[in-house]
Protein backbone atom coordinates (compact mmCIF):
# COMPACT_ATOMS: atom_id res chain seq x y z
CA UNK A 1 0.00 0.00 0.00
CA UNK A 2 2.92 2.32 0.72
CA UNK A 3 4.54 1.60 -2.39
CA UNK A 4 0.92 2.22 -3.98
CA UNK A 5 0.61 5.67 -2.31
CA UNK A 6 3.86 6.78 -3.46
CA UNK A 7 3.63 5.69 -7.04
CA UNK A 8 0.41 7.87 -7.03
CA UNK A 9 2.21 11.23 -5.34
CA UNK A 10 4.99 11.04 -7.59
CA UNK A 11 2.58 10.82 -10.71
CA UNK A 12 0.70 13.71 -9.37
CA UNK A 13 3.86 15.51 -9.00
CA UNK A 14 4.76 14.68 -12.73
CA UNK A 15 2.03 15.13 -14.21
CA UNK A 16 1.72 18.66 -12.49
CA UNK A 17 5.45 19.73 -13.25
CA UNK A 18 6.41 18.33 -16.42
CA UNK A 19 3.77 20.75 -18.69
CA UNK A 20 5.62 23.80 -16.73
CA UNK A 21 9.08 22.30 -17.22
CA UNK A 22 9.00 22.03 -21.35
CA UNK A 23 6.97 24.97 -21.34
CA UNK A 24 10.00 26.60 -20.21
CA UNK A 25 12.16 25.60 -23.62
CA UNK A 26 9.56 26.97 -26.19
CA UNK A 27 11.39 28.99 -28.23
CA UNK A 28 8.07 31.83 -27.91
CA UNK A 29 9.85 32.97 -24.87
CA UNK A 30 12.88 34.41 -26.42
CA UNK A 31 9.61 36.72 -27.90
CA UNK A 32 8.37 37.60 -24.72
CA UNK A 33 8.70 40.24 -21.75
CA UNK A 34 8.86 39.08 -18.59
CA UNK A 35 5.27 40.33 -17.29
CA UNK A 36 3.58 38.32 -20.20
CA UNK A 37 5.58 35.11 -19.31
CA UNK A 38 4.84 34.94 -15.35
CA UNK A 39 1.19 35.89 -16.67
CA UNK A 40 1.68 32.52 -18.74
CA UNK A 41 3.18 30.30 -16.17
CA UNK A 42 1.02 32.11 -13.61
CA UNK A 43 -1.66 29.90 -16.00
CA UNK A 44 0.64 26.73 -16.34
CA UNK A 45 0.45 26.36 -12.57
CA UNK A 46 -3.54 27.19 -12.03
CA UNK A 47 -4.40 24.58 -14.67
CA UNK A 48 -1.80 21.96 -12.72
CA UNK A 49 -3.85 22.65 -9.68
CA UNK A 50 -6.93 21.87 -10.90
CA UNK A 51 -5.51 18.30 -11.15
CA UNK A 52 -5.54 18.30 -7.15
CA UNK A 53 -8.76 19.88 -6.51
CA UNK A 54 -11.18 17.08 -7.34
CA UNK A 55 -9.37 14.87 -5.65
CA UNK A 56 -8.38 16.85 -2.34
CA UNK A 57 -12.00 17.32 -2.12
CA UNK A 58 -13.27 13.52 -2.40
CA UNK A 59 -10.53 12.32 -0.32
CA UNK A 60 -9.19 10.15 -3.15
CA UNK A 61 -5.63 10.91 -2.47
CA UNK A 62 -3.50 8.29 -0.52
CA UNK A 63 -2.26 9.08 3.13
CA UNK A 64 -5.12 12.29 3.26
CA UNK A 65 -7.77 11.59 5.66
CA UNK A 66 -11.08 13.07 4.36
CA UNK A 67 -11.49 15.78 6.57
CA UNK A 68 -7.26 16.83 5.43
CA UNK A 69 -8.06 16.63 1.62
CA UNK A 70 -10.80 19.09 2.33
CA UNK A 71 -8.71 21.61 4.10
CA UNK A 72 -6.03 21.11 1.60
CA UNK A 73 -8.83 21.54 -0.97
CA UNK A 74 -9.43 25.40 0.47
CA UNK A 75 -5.60 25.95 1.02
CA UNK A 76 -5.02 25.06 -2.84
CA UNK A 77 -8.34 26.77 -3.52
CA UNK A 78 -6.72 30.41 -2.20
CA UNK A 79 -3.52 29.74 -4.60
CA UNK A 80 -5.52 28.75 -7.80
CA UNK A 81 -7.43 32.06 -6.88
CA UNK A 82 -4.23 34.04 -6.24
CA UNK A 83 -2.92 32.39 -9.42
CA UNK A 84 -5.47 33.22 -12.01
CA UNK A 85 -5.34 36.69 -10.35
CA UNK A 86 -1.79 37.06 -11.44
CA UNK A 87 -2.30 35.80 -14.79
CA UNK A 88 -5.14 37.60 -15.25
CA UNK A 89 -3.25 40.88 -14.50
CA UNK A 90 0.09 40.21 -16.21
CA UNK A 91 -1.97 39.95 -19.22
CA UNK A 92 -3.68 43.18 -18.65
CA UNK A 93 -0.32 45.17 -18.28
CA UNK A 94 1.45 43.84 -21.35
CA UNK A 95 -2.00 44.23 -23.46
CA UNK A 96 -5.07 46.37 -21.59
CA UNK A 97 -7.35 45.99 -24.81
CA UNK A 98 -7.49 42.60 -24.90
CA UNK A 99 -8.29 41.69 -21.58
CA UNK A 100 -10.81 44.18 -20.99
CA UNK A 101 -12.56 42.79 -24.66
CA UNK A 102 -12.21 39.13 -22.63
CA UNK A 103 -13.67 39.98 -19.69
CA UNK A 104 -16.69 41.80 -21.15
CA UNK A 105 -17.04 38.41 -23.51
CA UNK A 106 -16.29 40.68 -26.76
CA UNK A 107 -13.19 39.29 -28.00
CA UNK A 108 -13.46 37.21 -31.31
CA UNK A 109 -11.04 34.50 -29.99
CA UNK A 110 -12.98 31.43 -28.75
CA UNK A 111 -10.34 30.14 -25.90
CA UNK A 112 -10.97 33.58 -24.13
CA UNK A 113 -14.25 32.92 -23.27
CA UNK A 114 -14.27 29.73 -22.12
CA UNK A 115 -11.02 30.87 -19.85
CA UNK A 116 -13.51 33.98 -18.69
CA UNK A 117 -16.28 31.76 -17.84
CA UNK A 118 -14.21 29.43 -15.92
CA UNK A 119 -12.61 32.81 -13.70
CA UNK A 120 -15.85 34.03 -13.27
CA UNK A 121 -17.37 30.38 -11.83
CA UNK A 122 -13.78 30.14 -9.98
CA UNK A 123 -14.28 33.65 -8.23
CA UNK A 124 -18.04 32.92 -7.33
CA UNK A 125 -16.95 29.64 -5.77
CA UNK A 126 -14.57 31.16 -3.81
CA UNK A 127 -16.58 33.98 -2.83
CA UNK A 128 -19.21 31.33 -1.60
CA UNK A 129 -16.81 29.14 0.49
CA UNK A 130 -15.65 32.62 2.14
CA UNK A 131 -19.33 33.53 3.01
CA UNK A 132 -21.06 30.29 3.31
CA UNK A 133 -21.52 30.16 7.09
CA UNK A 134 -22.63 33.68 6.91
CA UNK A 135 -25.35 33.09 4.14
CA UNK A 136 -26.44 30.46 6.09
CA UNK A 137 -26.32 28.03 2.70
CA UNK A 138 -27.40 24.40 3.44
CA UNK A 139 -24.81 21.46 3.44
CA UNK A 140 -26.48 20.05 0.71
CA UNK A 141 -27.25 22.85 -1.74
CA UNK A 142 -23.58 24.41 -0.84
CA UNK A 143 -22.38 20.92 -2.10
CA UNK A 144 -23.81 20.79 -5.35
CA UNK A 145 -23.53 24.60 -6.10
CA UNK A 146 -19.79 24.18 -5.38
CA UNK A 147 -19.58 21.19 -7.07
CA UNK A 148 -21.25 22.53 -10.04
CA UNK A 149 -19.20 26.11 -10.30
CA UNK A 150 -16.27 23.24 -9.95
CA UNK A 151 -17.34 21.65 -13.26
CA UNK A 152 -17.87 24.46 -15.29
CA UNK A 153 -13.87 26.09 -13.97
CA UNK A 154 -12.42 22.74 -14.78
CA UNK A 155 -14.29 22.00 -18.21
CA UNK A 156 -13.71 25.95 -19.01
CA UNK A 157 -9.75 26.26 -17.96
CA UNK A 158 -9.51 22.72 -20.76
CA UNK A 159 -11.05 24.22 -23.43
CA UNK A 160 -9.61 27.59 -22.69
CA UNK A 161 -6.04 25.50 -22.48
CA UNK A 162 -6.15 23.52 -25.35
CA UNK A 163 -7.37 26.05 -27.76
CA UNK A 164 -4.51 28.42 -27.07
CA UNK A 165 -1.50 28.12 -29.34
CA UNK A 166 1.22 29.37 -26.39
CA UNK A 167 4.11 28.06 -24.69
CA UNK A 168 2.71 25.25 -23.63
CA UNK A 169 3.91 22.09 -25.48
CA UNK A 170 0.81 20.27 -27.56
CA UNK A 171 1.62 16.72 -25.52
CA UNK A 172 1.89 17.46 -22.45
CA UNK A 173 -0.78 19.91 -22.34
CA UNK A 174 -2.87 17.17 -23.60
CA UNK A 175 -2.05 14.42 -21.18
CA UNK A 176 -2.35 17.26 -17.96
CA UNK A 177 -5.93 18.17 -19.77
CA UNK A 178 -6.42 15.01 -19.90
CA UNK A 179 -5.49 13.59 -16.47
CA UNK A 180 -7.81 17.11 -15.34
CA UNK A 181 -10.78 15.80 -16.69
CA UNK A 182 -10.10 11.81 -15.74
CA UNK A 183 -10.12 13.36 -11.77
CA UNK A 184 -13.59 14.99 -12.44
CA UNK A 185 -15.05 12.36 -13.84
CA UNK A 186 -13.41 10.00 -10.37
CA UNK A 187 -15.49 12.45 -8.30
CA UNK A 188 -18.61 12.82 -10.34
CA UNK A 189 -18.70 8.87 -10.70
CA UNK A 190 -18.02 8.47 -7.21
CA UNK A 191 -20.73 11.29 -5.62
CA UNK A 192 -23.46 9.36 -8.15
CA UNK A 193 -23.09 5.97 -6.60
CA UNK A 194 -22.72 7.79 -3.00
CA UNK A 195 -26.14 8.89 -3.63
CA UNK A 196 -27.64 6.42 -5.20
CA UNK A 197 -26.26 4.16 -2.41
CA UNK A 198 -28.06 7.01 -0.11
CA UNK A 199 -31.45 6.55 -1.84
CA UNK A 200 -31.24 2.48 -1.35
CA UNK A 201 -30.71 3.13 2.18
CA UNK A 202 -33.40 5.80 2.51
CA UNK A 203 -36.29 3.16 1.29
Amino acid sequence: MRLRAFLIWVGLVFLMALPMLVATQSPLLAWRDGIYIAAGFAGIVAMSLLLLQPLLMSGALPGLSLAAGRRSHRLVGSVLVLSIVVHVVGLWLTSPPDVVDALLYRSPMPFSVWGVTAMWALFVAATLAVLRKRLRIRVRLWRLVHLGLGVIVILGSILHALLIQGTMEVLTKWTLCGAVALALIKVLLDRRTLLRRHHVASR
